[in-house]
């Protein structure tokens, strides 16, 4: 049996699962920016306060289209904080002030977060869904980058 858009339903649902795992990821690390770009102190506070607010407004993007290709598999997108904390990898953070340790939390993050997106973008590619395989490849592509470049920052 197929969807609306000619995905088979049992692996458009088991995506839709893991799009909510990743939905919850990113709703949780979200949140860890925005207490990152509030709280930050010290030296590094102009360009990290900058850098935490540029990547929580990248995770807002990305929230809103892996809600909406979960939609789109015809499946109903997690949209309480207990479903975000009770599904997500990611751990909250807490009245962090140190730059370095918030990088090394962002570095941490987007490791979680790419594991998963590696594996949605094999089930995407099982299931012949290149929507969602599209979705995947650029945002691992951007991650991959990300993480290239705050890890340089941390040598």
């Amino acid at each position: 049996m197929k969807n609306l858009i000619g995905i088979d339903k049992t692996k458009a649902e088991e995506l839709s699962s893991k799009l909510n795992q990743l939905l919850a990821d990113y709703q949780v690390f979200y949140q860890n920016l925005r207490g990152l770009h509030w709280n930050i102190k010290g030296k590094e506070f102009f360009e990290l306060h900058l850098k935490f607010e540029e990547l929580y407004n990248d995770a807002v993007i990305k929230i809103d289209e892996i809600a909406e290709r979960i939609l789109t598999l015809e499946a109903e997108p997690f949209h309480t904080f207990s479903d975000y904390l009770n599904n997500s990898k990611i751990k909250e953070e807490k009245s962090v002030t140190n730059g370095i340790e918030g990088v090394k939390i962002v570095v941490k993050n987007f490791s979680t977060i790419i594991i998963l997106e590696r594996e949605i973008l094999n089930l995407a590619g099982n299931a012949d869904d290149e929507g969602t395989i599209s979705l995947m490849s650029d945002y691992i592509s951007q991650t991959e980058k990300t993480l290239w470049m705050l890890n340089s920052y941390l040598q």
